[in-house]
């Protein structure tokens, strides 16, 4: 469930983050779910433990999850406007990226202009 790639630029923490929150975005996580403990999360992606509590520290902070002392960490109740806030977040990250390398602005903007709902 959680595939990251352990040879990317991006932290892992990061990686981690990202991916409960496109599970939450798809469903696969549900409001109330409870999440694997810390060890075991790492153990099953052969990461160590506090990179791993630093993605649900990350997490928490931000209302994505929070924590019962003694039971663990679950899904908190996500609101729309966090769901966008992170789809905003991850879309300024892409554009900015693709700027970088050279694709115009005319060019973002034609492509999202072609994009069918």
């Amino acid at each position: 469930m959680f595939d990251l790639d352990l040879q990317s630029r991006t932290p892992i923490y990061e990686q981690l983050y990202k991916k409960t929150i496109e599970l939450i975005i798809k469903g696969v996580l549900k409001e109330n779910e409870q999440l694997p403990s810390v060890r075991s999360l790492a153990k099953e992606i052969g990461v160590n433990p506090n990179t791993v509590a630093k993605a649900y520290q990350e997490l928490e902070r931000n209302k994505i999850i929070y924590s019962v002392s003694g039971r663990g960490s679950f899904i908190a109740k996500i609101c729309d406007s966090s769901v966008k806030d992170y789809i905003l977040e991850d879309f300024d990250h892409s554009v900015y990226e693709a700027v970088k390398i050279g694709i115009t602005k005319d060019e973002l903007k034609e492509r999202i202009d072609g994009v069918e709902l």
